[in-house]
């Protein structure tokens, strides 16, 4: 079965969206202004992107380097204030194009590559906003640091100097959100990070009452992914 946004109209379906954040950030007692709206167009082609970027959308995700290669620097020049967004695993060998290609990186999750990252940073001069992505459910087959090393990471990757803005988790499918919502919160807090990228399709609202920053919303807006 295909859900509405399958075949609906991307740019109101953005609309109704960006009213649930409106609504969702009055309730919480937050400026709606605070949080900002991940469109994840992974596996999407610009048929679908396109009607988002004419709307006036313009903060995108994608889960792999060789999206952002492939489809965005085109887009560039017609829409210069593109903020593009790696949500998905980084490979040290793809580093050297997501560093290139993307605004913010939101998966720094291990040694390796805060390291990898700061020599990159020695070449040029900047650095794509950083998060660093916490396991909050520590599943074994998913990346990101374990809660428990959190400060630990955090402190390393400011002592190499990277712009680490904030903290990004996906909370596990099967239990229930807002205890990994506030988690992640919680660490943010101690460690003086604003940024709190967390909330899918199916639990943004929950997310911005837990004071998400950034919610990152893929299904709901272009509808099922396809494959690749």
């Amino acid at each position: 079965m295909r859900s509405d946004a399958d075949t609906g109209d991307v740019a109101a379906i953005l609309a109704a969206i960006q009213n649930e954040i409106r609504t969702a950030a009055m309730q919480a007692g937050r400026a709606a202004a605070s949080i900002s709206l991940v469109a994840v167009s992974k596996t999407h082609g610009m048929d679908r992107i396109r009607p988002a970027l004419l709307a006036g959308h313009r903060v995108f995700g994608e889960n792999r380097v060789q999206e952002l290669k492939q489809k965005w620097p085109p887009m560039r020049d017609a829409f210069p204030d593109l903020e593009l967004h790696l949500i998905g695993p980084l490979q040290t060998n793809k580093l050297r194009d997501a560093v290139e290609l993307a605004d913010v990186i939101q998966t720094v999750d291990r040694e390796k590559l805060a390291h990898a990252l700061a020599k990159e940073a020695e070449k040029r001069d900047r650095l794509p906003r950083l998060l660093i992505q916490v396991n909050t459910g520590e599943e074994p087959q998913k990346t990101g640091i374990l809660p428990a090393q959190a400060d630990g990471f955090i402190a390393l990757c400011r002592n190499l100097n990277l712009p680490i803005d904030g903290l990004m988790a996906i909370p596990p499918a099967d239990e229930e959100p807002s205890p990994h919502f506030a988690l992640l919160g919680k660490i943010a807090d101690r460690n003086g990070l604003q940024v709190k990228s967390m909330g899918m399709s199916g639990d943004y609202v929950t997310a911005i009452h837990q004071g998400a920053t950034h919610v990152r919303v893929g299904t709901a807006i272009f509808g099922a992914r396809n494959r690749i």
